[in-house]
Parts: structure tokens; C-alpha cells; sequence
């Protein structure tokens, strides 16, 4: 990640500061630092990755709309609640489609992660804040085994055909999740022979216009934006390779 090859580079650049390499290496470090904290780069990079918004008038109506997780906070205790993260928008916006009625059903895919602390899954503790909202509970299809974003598809392929909601070529299908996590999400789904539209949700990018604020001052987020294109870029080579997509 581009901080660590940073913080990497000041260590190594520390104990070798009597060397030349070592001041080149504590220059370089500082160099990237400022190159990673630039927001007006790193939003223009964000905005070109995530894909556009889809308007909601625009919608059909779906059989099932496909929420993935890995927005709630699954170490946190007591369990009588829903411990929301950056990310929120996936279940939030899925249950505005439904209010809408955009979608018919919600099926909710997410597991207990991997070193869980209780054993509530992420999926039923997501399914009882909708039912809080509103959401009826036969509306609900929870996949309550899925760690990664490929068990995510191929485990929703299974719930759906064993629901017998495949039967019918009509049916359509709507897959909502993170707007960086949106391509390796949606080619997964393409791998188990399900072809969903796609809601992209949670933008991390701004709309593009230049300010010098943007251009001068460092910004700890633009890391952080750094630090969540370059773990989606890893992951999409490593499932590429491993033949998940």
C-alpha cells in the first residue's frame, strides 16, 4: 500500500541516513507522500474508476435487489444494533429502491467474516435494521456464508436457484455495492452466470473542479482514497489469477 512503501522508505531511509542512499530514500519518501496526499489527483483517479450514477427514476423493477456487505462494524458489541461504516449507502439506498418499489425483494449476502467475535452474521444483523425500517420480513433473502466478493456471487447464485428465482429468463436482478468495488463485484456475478444490471453506490469521488485547496493542501483522505484503489487493483490481478473472474 502506498503508505506503508512510504513509511517503508523513511525507516530504511533513517537507518542509512550517514548514506547517500539513505537521504534519497527520506527525499523520495517525502516526494510520494505529497504525490498520495494531493486531493485534486487522487479524486481525478477515483472519478475515472468508480462508473456514473445510475437516476433512480430511471429504474425498472427488479425480482431481487443483490446487497453485498462489508459496511458494518462486526467487532463491535453488544450485538442489539447495527454498527454502520463508510459504506452504509448499500443497504440505505437498496431500501430506498424498495420504499420506491424499485425492488420486489432484498437479498442481503455477507458472513461472519474471519475472525468473528459473535454469531450474528453480517447479513442478519443488516436484514433486522431493514426490518426496523419497514422492510417486511418475507421481502428478506439473507446468504449468511460469504467472506469475499466471489463466495458473494457464487453463494447468491446458489440462493437464488434454490429459491427458484432462475427459473424464469424474465427475471432481472439488481446488484448494489460500493461504486470502487463495482467491477471485480459485477464480474464475479458474470462468472457464475448471473448477468445483474448494477447500482453502483458510495462514491468516494467528487465531481472534478480544480482548486488550488485541492492542489496545495495534503489531505490524509487522498491516502486513504490511494490506499482503496490499489487494494481493489490487487484484488481484481489475484482473482484474474485465480480464475474468479
Amino acid at each position: 500500500m502506498p503508505f506503508t512503501i512510504c513509511l517503508g522508505m523513511l525507516v530504511i531511509g533513517y537507518l542509512l541516513i550517514h548514506r547517500k542512499l539513505g537521504k534519497r530514500l527520506i527525499l523520495g519518501a517525502l516526494l510520494l507522500f505529497l504525490f498520495f496526499s494531493n486531493g485534486y489527483i487522487s479524486n481525478r483517479l477515483m472519478h475515472a474508476w468508480e462508473p456514473e450514477p445510475r437516476e433512480l427514476a430511471e429504474l425498472p423493477v427488479y425480482e431481487v435487489g443483490i446487497v453485498l456487505t462489508g459496511i458494518t462494524n462486526i467487532d463491535k458489541l453488544p450485538k442489539d444494533r447495527t454498527y454502520f461504516n463508510k459504506g452504509a449507502d448499500r443497504v440505505t439506498q437498496a431500501l430506498q429502491l424498495y420504499k420506491m418499489g424499485k425492488l420486489k425483494k432484498i437479498l442481503i449476502s455477507g458472513g461472519l467474516g474471519f475472525d468473528p467475535i459473535h454469531p450474528k452474521s453480517e447479513a442478519e444483523s443488516l436484514a433486522e435494521f431493514l426490518v426496523w425500517a419497514g422492510v417486511k420480513k418475507s421481502d428478506l433473502i439473507l446468504e449468511t456464508k460469504a467472506v469475499n466478493t466471489r463466495e458473494n456471487a457464487v453463494f447468491t447464485q446458489q440462493v437464488l436457484e434454490k429459491n427458484g428465482f432462475l427459473s424464469k429468463e424474465s427475471e432481472r436482478f439488481l446488484l448494489i455495492t460500493s461504486a470502487f468495488h463495482m467491477k471485480r463485484a459485477k464480474a464475479c456475478f458474470q462468472k457464475t452466470g448471473l448477468y445483474p444490471d448494477t447500482f453502483p453506490v458510495d462514491f468516494y469521488a467528487s465531481e472534478l473542479h480544480f482548486t488550488l485547496q485541492s492542489v496545495i493542501q495534503p489531505s490524509v483522505q487522498s491516502i486513504f482514497i490511494w490506499h482503496k484503489l490499489v487494494k481493489e487493483w490487487v484484488g481484481l490481478i489475484a482473482y484474474k489469477l485465480a480464475g474468479y473472474i
